[in-house]
């Protein structure tokens, strides 16, 4: 193997347990209340948007299947977190908006969350590294095809 395709392996690793030891401590973290982690991930993505996602847009945000994304909506909405409105753009399509409660939840939950991961990524990291961090992430995301044409290559 060369070098190169060494070195690129090994940071991927190095990355992909980085992401999954931090992801199981923060699922194991007392904040979530009766809210599963990937459920606040949608109240999350729907957080600061008053018109709300396509349940398609969502697919893309939270990486999850259509199918589990709808059966996510139906138990948030069920529990009043969330609603349906009519698209203005799509008479055939609906956006899921936060309800008033939901947006509280999500508020009290997140700030919650937001506190663990700086104690946890602070641990190990200056604030230098940090934003490095952020950096080299970001490229790769933005370098990285979308979820939506990965989907459509299968």
């Amino acid at each position: 193997m060369d070098p190169t395709t060494r070195l690129a392996n090994e940071a991927w690793e190095a990355l992909f347990r980085a992401q999954a030891t931090l992801s199981l401590e923060f699922e194991r973290a007392d904040v979530w209340g009766d809210l599963p982690p990937r459920e606040y991930g949608v109240l999350y993505a729907l957080a600061g948007l008053p018109e709300g996602l396509r349940i398609s847009e969502l697919v893309d945000d939270a990486l999850l299947t259509q199918t589990g994304v709808s059966r996510m909506v139906a138990r948030l909405e069920g529990r009043g977190l969330v609603e349906r409105r009519a698209d203005p753009d799509d008479a055939r399509a609906c956006r899921i908006v936060l309800t008033p409660e939901g947006r509280t939840v999500q508020r009290r939950v997140g700030a919650a969350h937001a506190r663990h991961v700086a104690t946890a990524m602070t641990r190990a990291l200056s604030e230098r590294q940090l934003r490095t961090l952020r950096e080299l992430t970001l490229a790769l995301t933005a370098a990285a095809p979308t979820p939506r044409s990965l989907r459509s290559t299968r």
